[in-house]
This record gives C-alpha cells, sequence and structure tokens, in this order.
C-alpha cells in the first residue's frame, strides 16, 4: 500500500528512507493544492507539526519572488527532521542511563 505524503510527513524516518528530493516534491504538490483549495488545513498542518510561525513569516516576507510551497515544504521537513534528530538523542540517552544503572 502506497503511503500518502501526510503519512510520510508524519513519520520522519520515512522521509530520510524515501529520499528528501522525491519526499519534498510530493510536498511541494501537495501544499500548493492546500494554498489553492483548503488554506485552513494548511494552516491546521503547520500547527500539528509545529512549523515557527514567526519563522514561516520572516521566511515568506524574506523572500516574496520565491515559490511559497517550496519555502512551507522545507520548514515542515526541516522540523520533522529536528523531531527525529531528538527522539534518537532521546534514545541514546535513555540507553546509556540503562547502561549506566545496570553497574
Amino acid at each position: 500500500m502506497m503511503n500518502t505524503i501526510l503519512d510520510i510527513v508524519f513519520t520522519p524516518q520515512s522521509i530520510e528512507s524515501l529520499g528528501r528530493e522525491d519526499v519534498q516534491h510530493q510536498l511541494v504538490e501537495y501544499i500548493n493544492e492546500l494554498i489553492n483549495t483548503d488554506f485552513e488545513k494548511l494552516v491546521q498542518l503547520l500547527y500539528r507539526i509545529d512549523v515557527s510561525e514567526a519563522k514561516l513569516k520572516a521566511l515568506l516576507q524574506a523572500n516574496p519572488q520565491e515559490d511559497a510551497a517550496k519555502m512551507i515544504a522545507s520548514l515542515i521537513m526541516e522540523r520533522q527532521l529536528q523531531k527525529l534528530k531528538s527522539r534518537k538523542q532521546t534514545n541514546t540517552n535513555e540507553a546509556e542511563e540503562t547502561d549506566a544503572e545496570l553497574w
């Protein structure tokens, strides 16, 4: 069964396994669709992923000629990859603590 772009985005590990460029391309298409048809859904998605509103506004204002969907997709991927890195770090720290408790 093929995952939807949202399944991929909400499973940060899949971004790395499927390839960032491919995921970003699909995400840009999806974001463009939301911009044109359901902007509120896009806002909810950004909130759910926890994309910084201030960072997004600053990026869009600083680059008015750039493709907004590409910039939004980059921020989404950046945020999801930050979460993945944080989870890996947390798991590593927990494993180290468990090892230390064994001694």
